[in-house]
Protein backbone atom coordinates (compact mmCIF):
# COMPACT_ATOMS: atom_id res chain seq x y z
CA UNK A 1 0.00 0.00 0.00
CA UNK A 2 3.17 2.32 0.56
CA UNK A 3 4.57 1.41 -2.44
CA UNK A 4 1.80 2.09 -4.27
CA UNK A 5 1.04 6.02 -2.83
CA UNK A 6 4.67 6.56 -3.23
CA UNK A 7 4.64 5.35 -6.83
CA UNK A 8 1.64 7.89 -7.23
CA UNK A 9 3.13 10.62 -5.27
CA UNK A 10 6.43 10.29 -7.80
CA UNK A 11 4.38 10.35 -10.94
CA UNK A 12 2.58 13.54 -10.29
CA UNK A 13 5.59 14.93 -9.17
CA UNK A 14 6.83 14.00 -12.66
CA UNK A 15 3.92 15.32 -14.53
CA UNK A 16 4.08 18.46 -12.73
CA UNK A 17 8.02 19.03 -13.17
CA UNK A 18 7.22 18.18 -17.02
CA UNK A 19 4.15 20.92 -17.34
CA UNK A 20 6.60 23.17 -15.60
CA UNK A 21 9.59 23.15 -17.69
CA UNK A 22 7.05 23.26 -20.68
CA UNK A 23 5.31 26.45 -19.42
CA UNK A 24 7.70 28.63 -17.71
CA UNK A 25 8.83 31.59 -19.65
CA UNK A 26 12.54 31.83 -17.97
CA UNK A 27 14.89 28.76 -19.67
CA UNK A 28 17.19 28.99 -16.69
CA UNK A 29 13.97 27.96 -14.62
CA UNK A 30 12.62 25.58 -17.19
CA UNK A 31 16.32 23.42 -16.80
CA UNK A 32 16.28 23.53 -12.93
CA UNK A 33 12.65 22.01 -13.09
CA UNK A 34 14.23 19.31 -16.12
CA UNK A 35 16.69 18.64 -13.15
CA UNK A 36 13.72 17.81 -10.90
CA UNK A 37 12.08 15.84 -12.92
CA UNK A 38 15.32 13.86 -13.56
CA UNK A 39 15.79 13.09 -9.88
CA UNK A 40 12.21 12.26 -9.72
CA UNK A 41 12.28 10.02 -12.63
CA UNK A 42 15.49 8.60 -10.81
CA UNK A 43 13.42 8.26 -7.15
CA UNK A 44 10.87 5.91 -9.23
CA UNK A 45 13.55 3.95 -10.74
CA UNK A 46 14.92 3.56 -6.70
CA UNK A 47 11.29 2.42 -6.01
CA UNK A 48 11.50 -0.11 -8.78
CA UNK A 49 14.35 -1.16 -7.28
CA UNK A 50 16.42 -0.31 -10.14
CA UNK A 51 19.23 1.38 -8.20
CA UNK A 52 21.58 1.15 -11.41
CA UNK A 53 19.19 2.93 -13.31
CA UNK A 54 18.47 5.65 -10.94
CA UNK A 55 22.76 6.01 -10.66
CA UNK A 56 23.00 6.21 -14.65
CA UNK A 57 19.79 8.49 -14.26
CA UNK A 58 21.58 11.18 -11.96
CA UNK A 59 25.11 10.63 -13.23
CA UNK A 60 23.99 11.20 -16.84
CA UNK A 61 20.74 13.09 -17.18
CA UNK A 62 20.86 15.18 -14.40
CA UNK A 63 24.88 16.04 -14.32
CA UNK A 64 25.35 15.76 -18.52
CA UNK A 65 22.78 16.53 -20.33
CA UNK A 66 21.59 19.34 -17.94
CA UNK A 67 25.02 20.93 -18.36
CA UNK A 68 24.62 20.50 -22.26
CA UNK A 69 21.35 22.51 -21.82
CA UNK A 70 22.52 25.22 -19.21
CA UNK A 71 25.33 25.23 -21.81
CA UNK A 72 23.05 26.19 -24.82
CA UNK A 73 20.89 28.39 -22.92
CA UNK A 74 23.81 30.71 -22.19
CA UNK A 75 25.41 30.66 -25.60
CA UNK A 76 22.11 31.45 -27.34
CA UNK A 77 21.35 35.36 -26.74
CA UNK A 78 17.28 34.64 -26.71
CA UNK A 79 17.14 38.53 -26.69
CA UNK A 80 18.36 38.89 -30.05
CA UNK A 81 16.44 39.63 -32.71
CA UNK A 82 15.84 36.55 -35.64
CA UNK A 83 17.62 36.91 -38.33
CA UNK A 84 15.84 38.92 -41.47
CA UNK A 85 17.24 37.92 -43.68
CA UNK A 86 17.45 34.40 -45.72
CA UNK A 87 20.70 32.22 -46.01
CA UNK A 88 21.98 31.77 -49.49
CA UNK A 89 23.79 28.72 -48.86
CA UNK A 90 20.78 27.18 -46.91
CA UNK A 91 19.45 23.81 -48.71
CA UNK A 92 15.96 23.12 -47.09
CA UNK A 93 15.33 21.00 -50.38
CA UNK A 94 18.51 18.54 -49.29
CA UNK A 95 17.26 19.00 -45.37
CA UNK A 96 13.86 18.03 -46.47
CA UNK A 97 14.98 15.04 -47.99
CA UNK A 98 17.47 13.76 -45.60
CA UNK A 99 14.29 13.98 -42.79
CA UNK A 100 11.91 11.92 -45.23
CA UNK A 101 14.80 9.37 -45.36
CA UNK A 102 15.42 8.81 -41.68
CA UNK A 103 11.40 8.70 -41.37
CA UNK A 104 11.19 5.62 -44.09
CA UNK A 105 14.79 4.40 -41.83
CA UNK A 106 12.44 4.22 -38.63
CA UNK A 107 9.04 3.07 -39.67
CA UNK A 108 11.69 0.10 -41.63
CA UNK A 109 12.95 -0.60 -37.93
CA UNK A 110 9.71 -0.27 -36.40
CA UNK A 111 8.04 -3.34 -39.35
CA UNK A 112 11.01 -5.07 -39.12
CA UNK A 113 10.99 -5.12 -35.22
CA UNK A 114 6.95 -6.04 -35.45
CA UNK A 115 7.83 -8.87 -37.84
CA UNK A 116 11.00 -10.61 -35.93
CA UNK A 117 10.28 -12.52 -33.21
CA UNK A 118 11.50 -11.16 -30.26
CA UNK A 119 15.00 -13.16 -28.22
CA UNK A 120 14.70 -15.08 -25.52
CA UNK A 121 16.56 -13.46 -22.59
CA UNK A 122 19.66 -15.82 -21.73
CA UNK A 123 19.16 -14.48 -17.58
CA UNK A 124 17.75 -17.51 -15.22
CA UNK A 125 14.58 -17.43 -14.32
CA UNK A 126 13.88 -16.94 -10.83
CA UNK A 127 16.93 -15.01 -9.90
CA UNK A 128 17.17 -11.85 -7.98
CA UNK A 129 16.46 -8.48 -9.71
CA UNK A 130 18.89 -6.33 -7.84
CA UNK A 131 21.87 -9.14 -8.06
CA UNK A 132 21.51 -9.18 -12.22
CA UNK A 133 20.00 -5.57 -12.71
CA UNK A 134 23.09 -4.39 -14.75
CA UNK A 135 23.69 -7.73 -16.19
CA UNK A 136 19.78 -7.44 -17.96
CA UNK A 137 20.23 -3.83 -18.79
CA UNK A 138 23.40 -4.68 -20.56
CA UNK A 139 22.20 -7.11 -22.53
CA UNK A 140 18.44 -5.68 -23.72
CA UNK A 141 21.11 -2.63 -24.88
CA UNK A 142 22.61 -4.28 -26.87
CA UNK A 143 20.46 -6.59 -28.16
CA UNK A 144 16.37 -5.60 -28.29
CA UNK A 145 17.66 -1.65 -27.72
CA UNK A 146 20.10 -1.18 -30.14
CA UNK A 147 18.76 0.59 -32.35
CA UNK A 148 16.94 3.22 -30.09
CA UNK A 149 20.27 3.39 -28.00
CA UNK A 150 22.46 4.36 -31.06
CA UNK A 151 19.77 7.06 -31.86
CA UNK A 152 19.36 8.81 -28.80
CA UNK A 153 23.65 9.06 -29.12
CA UNK A 154 23.17 10.57 -33.12
CA UNK A 155 20.64 12.84 -31.19
CA UNK A 156 23.12 13.84 -28.69
CA UNK A 157 26.10 14.12 -30.89
CA UNK A 158 23.88 16.49 -33.49
CA UNK A 159 23.14 18.62 -30.55
CA UNK A 160 26.42 19.29 -29.41
CA UNK A 161 27.64 20.36 -32.72
CA UNK A 162 24.65 22.57 -33.05
CA UNK A 163 25.62 24.00 -29.75
CA UNK A 164 29.56 24.42 -31.13
CA UNK A 165 28.05 25.71 -34.18
CA UNK A 166 26.17 28.52 -32.44
CA UNK A 167 29.02 29.49 -29.71
CA UNK A 168 31.30 29.51 -32.73
CA UNK A 169 29.30 31.88 -34.65
CA UNK A 170 29.38 34.30 -31.55
CA UNK A 171 33.07 34.26 -31.66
Amino acid sequence: MGEAIAFYVISALILGFAVLVITTRNTVHSVLFLVLNFLAVAALYVLLTAQFLAVIQILVYAGGIVVLYLFVVMLVNLKRPPEVHADPHRRSSLGFSLSVLVLAELAAIVVYGRLTPAPVAATAEGTDLAVNNVERIGYLLYTDYLIPFEVASMLLLVAMIGAIVLAKREL
